[in-house]
């Protein structure tokens, strides 16, 4: 039996999005590989695969694949693109998407707009998590030559999937972003892998980043990085505790609310084609 799909994305993060509410749909990492692929998979492949599932406890469960097959705990992207699908078959104006990181809500905030609320970040260097203890406001990693580092003590931050923010004076290009992330994305200070963003605090209320995501490489966008880095720059004091951030497939505006701790995204969603499974 073949699956229907909707290809979708968040900020240019595309997605192959599955229902499997009723009939399950469990693909391997070979076969998520191949859905994902950009020259032969369907629709033109994605960054991320994912698959909803029924919930005990939420109105769905996500889950996520990156392009190299490997599973991975949640996407900010991915979350506001099924909130945005759940809200509109359900008739209602928020849901419960539960993830391998944890229960989320997600929000109507527009016509193609959704915010989610992503809860506290996690902080501690046992929950991002990183091999040994440090403080992760400024952990102790660098790039390039001991005595002239070309970039050093980023902030490392969880928000259900690990993160480390670079602090840099311009936005790097392409080539740079790939060299470095692929390097620090398997570095053994980080257990599980981590995903390696850019930061560029252009104002207090505005950052320029780029990612590099684990699993999937150079990304039009990261809703977990954005969040990330967000927190790591306020942590430092190099920008307020919300500001937009522009990614390079738009933006998105992340507020980290001191009333409760939370990370809150706001950003559009798009439905880009809708098709069956091969």
């Amino acid at each position: 039996m073949t699956h229907p799909f909707v290809k979708m994305n968040g900020a240019g993060n595309d997605f192959i999005v599955i229902n499997a509410m009723e009939r399950p749909f469990a693909p391997g990492a070979e076969q998520a590989r191949a859905l994902a692929d950009r020259e032969t998979g369907p629709a033109g492949g994605c960054d991320q695969l994912i698959v909803i599932e029924p919930s005990e406890t939420g109105d769905a469960f996500m889950r996520v694949w990156n392009a190299d097959g490997g599973v991975v705990e949640t996407c900010g992207n991915a979350l506001r693109c099924v909130g945005w699908l759940l809200t509109l078959a359900g008739g209602r104006d928020q849901v419960t998407i539960d993830t391998l990181a944890g229960p989320t809500t997600a929000a109507r905030a527009g016509e193609l707009r959704v915010t989610v609320d992503m809860g506290p970040p996690r902080l501690g260097w046992d929950q991002i998590p990183l091999a040994e203890e440090m403080d992760t406001r400024g952990i102790e990693l660098q790039v390039g030559p001991v005595d002239a580092p070309v970039l050093h003590t980023p902030g490392a931050v969880s928000m259900g999937n690990p993160h480390v923010v670079f602090f840099v004076d311009h936005t790097p290009d392409d080539a740079f972003t790939r060299a470095t992330g692929s390097l620090i994305e398997h570095h053994p200070l980080f257990p599980e892998g981590v995903n390696v963003g850019f930061a560029h605090v252009e104002a207090r209320d505005r950052i320029r980043l780029r990612v590099w995501e684990r699993g999937a490489g150079l990304t039009l966008a990261c809703g977990t990085g954005a969040c990330a880095a967000l927190v790591a720059c306020a942590r430092r004091g190099l920008t307020d505790r919300a500001a937009t951030v522009i990614v390079d497939g738009g933006e998105l505006v992340i507020d980290w609310r001191e009333s409760d701790d939370h990370v809150l995204m706001t950003g559009p969603v798009e439905v880009e084609t809708t098709g069956t499974l091969p």
